[in-house]
């Protein structure tokens, strides 16, 4: 499992490099995926991008709950290189946390609808449309990759106390 930093660490607030395809398929960087995925689901997210984890590239990945099944996305979704274009106008409010910015929940505006692009693990091209909180996920972890905080955006913000007690 990788190490999730948090504020304020300087690099939280740095741009990603893009990567390119050599970079990509390089077996180590094919196990910082697989080891971003299960980073994410040990600490209960529903996605993490690499700047989370101390690498400042452009990768992040989304888990498969937050997917619905007309989108036909077998497993969790990696979005390499990510872009998005907003396709309509409406916004919606909706509270946020990050794993990164522990115990701290706001409300946060985002696009309802937005087309992405991006590469999957292996390089190829994907190109599709979301809306609702898959589209929401994706704004915050592409925020994420350009040093972008939900903090950055949120109102309201509240602190919540910690659950575990071994702490």
């Amino acid at each position: 499992m990788l190490d999730i930093i948090t504020v304020p660490t300087p690099s939280l607030r740095k741009r990603s490099k893009e990567i390119d395809h050599n970079f990509l398929v390089l077996e180590e960087t094919q196990q910082f995926i697989d080891d971003m995925v299960t980073t994410m689901y040990e600490d209960d997210g529903i996605g993490l991008a690499a700047p989370q984890v101390a690498q400042n590239i452009r990768i992040c990945v989304i888990g498969k709950e937050a997917i619905p099944k007309k989108h036909h996305i077998k497993g969790d979704l990696i979005l390499v290189n990510p872009t998005w274009e907003r396709i309509s106008k409406k916004t919606l409010w909706d509270i946020e946390g990050c794993l990164s910015v522990p115990r701290i929940f706001g409300k946060v505006k985002r696009y309802k609808e937005i087309e992405i692009k991006a590469w999957d693990r292996n390089g190829k091209p994907l190109s599709f449309e979301a809306n609702d909180f898959l589209a929401r996920v994706i704004q915050h972890e592409v925020d994420h990759l350009d040093g972008v905080l939900f903090i950055d955006k949120a109102r309201d913000l509240y602190e919540v106390e910690r659950k575990d007690s071994r702490l």
